[in-house]
């Protein structure tokens, strides 16, 4: 049986797209290594006609690691692991933003896995971008500033307690989920802790602050990062298809999910696994 995995990188700095693996199957120790070296490679890979249930998608996402159960998003039936974001005319877009996942704990996620399960007729695609671009074209005088630095992340700045208030046990649970998570403190340059490569890591979601800096220059240097690390030379955008599956290393990237299409309706299941402290 041909194991070899077949890459097609996407662009020069992010994204390519796999073919010939099959994710309904358990995969063999030499196509996940080949996955893995793909996504430290190219950050976020691609792969079409991936028919998963949650069960697969679960199975799958935990050979990277301990899965992460979000505080606030409903999940699949029986598979707490896999949430649901499940988009609609009562249920706005909220992940149209630049953001990487989950930032606003101490071990945020290392990688996470999207399949598609309904789209709308037209629009919905998602970009992702690349923070190890991000920093490696920064100018030297930049680097230097940043190096050191480090900026606060929270989760009520993407988790507003005025969107969790239709009724009261929804709104327990968003005061429960801001108990449990204060505000957390992350290196604005990271180390990828496999490749040892350098990324920028502040994301608009989350990140409310550098520590470090006066408030107006907090807000300053922070605008002049978020517009920087998403240039369109550093993207790349998916159009969605029907059992697409997106996975993406969550510590190097950002990404920004397209509301074009809404009031129509879109559902997409996520598998999201759990990452180190960063450094």
């Amino acid at each position: 049986m041909n194991e070899k995995l077949t890459i097609t990188a996407l662009g020069p700095y992010i994204g390519a797209q796999v073919s010939n693996l099959d994710l309904t199957r358990p995969l063999s120790d030499a196509q996940f290594e080949q996955l893995y070296h793909a996504l430290l490679r190219h950050q976020v890979l691609f792969l079409r006609d991936q028919a998963i249930t949650p069960h697969q998608q679960r199975a799958l996402a935990a050979r990277f690691g301990d899965l992460h159960i979000h505080p606030v998003y409903p999940h699949a039936e029986g598979v707490e692991e896999i949430i649901v974001l499940d988009t609609h005319q009562d249920n706005p877009p909220d992940n149209d933003n630049w953001h990487t996942d989950v930032t606003f704990i101490n071990t945020p996620p290392a990688v996470a896995i999207l399949a598609s399960k309904l789209l709308p007729e037209s629009g919905g695609d998602t970009l992702w971008a690349s923070g190890i671009a991000a920093y490696e074209t920064l100018s030297a005088p930049i680097k230097t500033l940043l190096e050191g630095l480090h900026a606060e992340h929270d989760f009520k700045k993407s988790f507003q307690e005025y969107k969790y208030r239709r009724t009261e046990e929804e709104h327990q649970r968003w005061q429960a989920a801001v108990a449990k998570h204060p505000p957390v403190q992350h290196p604005v340059i990271r180390t990828h802790p496999v490749s040892g490569r350098k990324a920028l890591f502040v994301n608009e979601g989350f990140t409310t602050r550098i520590v470090e800096l006066s408030e107006k220059e907090s807000h300053a240097v922070l605008e002049l990062l978020y517009a920087h690390a998403t240039k369109p030379e550093f993207q790349v955008r998916w159009r969605w298809q029907p059992n697409d599956v997106a996975i993406w290393d969550n510590r190097v990237t950002q990404h920004y999910a397209n509301a074009d299409y809404y009031p129509a309706r879109r559902v997409m299941h996520r598998a999201t696994v759990l990452g180190d402290q960063p450094f």
